[in-house]
């Protein structure tokens, strides 16, 4: 019996960077917990943006942010995941000479720092990601624990990523595609699939009482880490491959449409 639904969120269960969650789908988050099930959404968004996304439901659900370096349950952390400080310097040496065609977003557990002063790229975090975050002139400089950094292209930032920023950083952090526009940085141990184990620990969940949804190849660790995984039809190959099953992609509200059948009606 399923307990447990993870999702991404952009380009899974919405359309990236859409601040609102379908009614539907609010309606079903509050179903599934009548029925013992918790939703979680499993992100590389912040913590505070996720909130903003479920606001109907946002105390209904658990987290697993920063692509699980910052797992949240009943407003409450039960994990935070800091990054090194050599990898912290060393990847803001990389990134700021791209400054102009990239912006750079460092996470905390309790917001995020930029150093932009670009106001269309402030203004997608402010109004699109619904991000609480500070203005600063050297992250390098603020005393919080830093827990990802995020790079960011309009239209697409796969070239550089994984043509610039992933390769050298391999072995060293975990480095990933989120998104055709997004680029994450973390420690080492973290992936969603951890963040999943972690959340599974933490409620006496076991594997097989797990459903979870994905696109990206941020989402391979929590393909394998679920008893259930399914891919949406516009997910990577990768991600394909590590799921058990493809299913409609967020325009046809393919998250929903499974939950129904699986968990609601009980079609194999």
């Amino acid at each position: 019996m399923i307990k447990l639904i993870a999702s991404d969120v952009d380009g899974t269960l919405i359309q990236d960077s859409t601040p609102d969650l379908y009614r539907e789908m609010v309606e079903t988050i509050y179903k599934l917990k009548k029925k013992g099930i918790l939703f979680c959404a499993a992100s590389g968004r912040q913590y505070f943006s996720l909130r903003n996304v479920f606001r109907d439901v946002a105390d209904e659900i658990a987290y697993i942010a920063e692509n699980g370096a910052h797992i949240c349950y009943q407003n409450k952390n039960i994990s935070v995941t800091p990054m090194k400080k050599e990898h912290i310097e060393g990847i803001m040496a990389m990134l700021r000479p791209y400054y102009g065609e990239c912006e750079t977003v460092v996470s905390t557990a309790n917001g995020s720092l930029i150093e932009s002063k670009n106001q269309e790229f402030i203004h997608l975090l402010t109004y699109g990601y619904h991000n609480h975050f500070r203005l600063v002139e050297d992250v390098l400089k603020e005393k919080e624990e830093i827990i990802k950094i995020a790079v960011y292209r309009k239209g697409s930032i796969r070239r550089l990523g994984e043509g610039n920023f992933i390769p050298p950083w391999e072995g060293k952090v975990k480095a990933c595609m989120a998104g055709e526009e997004w680029v994450d940085f973390m420690d080492q141990s973290v992936d969603k699939g951890n963040g999943l184990k972690v959340l599974e620990k933490f409620l006496g969940i076991c594997k097989e009482e797990t459903m979870a949804f994905g696109d990206n190849n941020n989402d391979i660790g929590m393909m394998l880490a679920a008893g259930t995984s399914y891919a949406v039809d516009t997910a990577v190959k990768e991600v394909k491959k590590a799921a058990d099953y493809v299913c409609p992609g967020w325009k046809d509200k393919g998250v929903y449409q499974i939950i129904q059948q699986k968990i609601f009606q009980g079609i194999d």
